[in-house]
């Protein structure tokens, strides 16, 4: 299964060509997954389930198999968001994003979505967050947009020294969209930008991601957001 701790940008070792002995290896670690799920009993926890599919994913995505591994994964989305599997929902969503098919994009506003509606690690959430900052035109405030929520969510969700590690880590990827899209260099520049923009305003930047995702997704969403709105707790 995908690490959600690992940093955006850098979702798999295994991404890209890689050599005869590093192939080799993932293709022992793809038999040995296969032969975990073929001794599933079939009363096993969905999650569970899920869990073992998602590694098979992952191998199938270090091993340039995308189309199988989307057919691999795909199916589990649906069951995992009834379930209120929410991480394992994101995890999947991130492997079909990685496996670079034509509705790949659309798995990534999915994504995106559920990390953020949803309490989950807040690696994972900045994780996606970083695909939208990657696949954002460098002129546009999308990127700027995703980042300030990554950097949100990190200092929501996590405490002590993750916190920390990862609102580093956020604060970099602001730096950087900051730098492409406006060329700004220095902290007073950068808190300049980040007031002119709004991006201080989380209700300001929370609604601009939701329009942001409804560009990417269309009328291809396939869950009903409204429904899972009201299984939302209250408080």
């Amino acid at each position: 299964m995908a690490d959600p701790n690992t940093p955006p940008g850098q979702e798999s070792f295994l991404s890209g060509s890689i050599g005869p002995e590093s192939r080799a290896a993932v293709e022992q670690q793809l038999a040995e997954h296969r032969a975990h799920l073929a001794a599933l009993p079939d009363n096993v926890a969905l999650v569970h389930r899920a869990h073992v599919l998602l590694d098979i994913g992952e191998a199938l995505i270090g091993l340039e198999r995308h189309a199988e591994a989307w057919e691999t994964v795909r199916p589990l989305l649906g069951p995992l968001v009834e379930e209120g599997a929410w991480q394992e929902a994101v995890e999947a969503c991130d492997l079909l994003y990685r496996a670079e098919q034509n509705d790949s994009i659309i798995a990534l506003g999915h994504g995106v979505w559920l990390g953020v509606t949803y309490p989950i690690k807040a690696q994972t959430t900045v994780a996606m967050l970083g695909h939208i900052v990657d696949e954002t035109p460098e002129q546009a405030d999308g990127a700027a947009v995703a980042a300030m929520v990554a950097h949100y969510i990190a200092g929501l969700r996590t405490a002590g020294r993750e916190r920390d590690s990862l609102t580093f880590l956020t604060t970099q990827i602001i730096a950087r969209v900051a730098r492409r899209h406006r060329g700004i260099e220095d902290q007073e520049t950068l808190d300049t930008w980040i007031e002119m923009y709004d991006l201080n305003d989380t209700d300001v930047l929370l609604r601009r991601l939701a329009m942001m995702l409804d560009a990417i997704v269309g009328d291809r969403w396939w869950f009903d957001r409204d429904e899972l709105r009201a299984r939302l707790p209250v408080n």
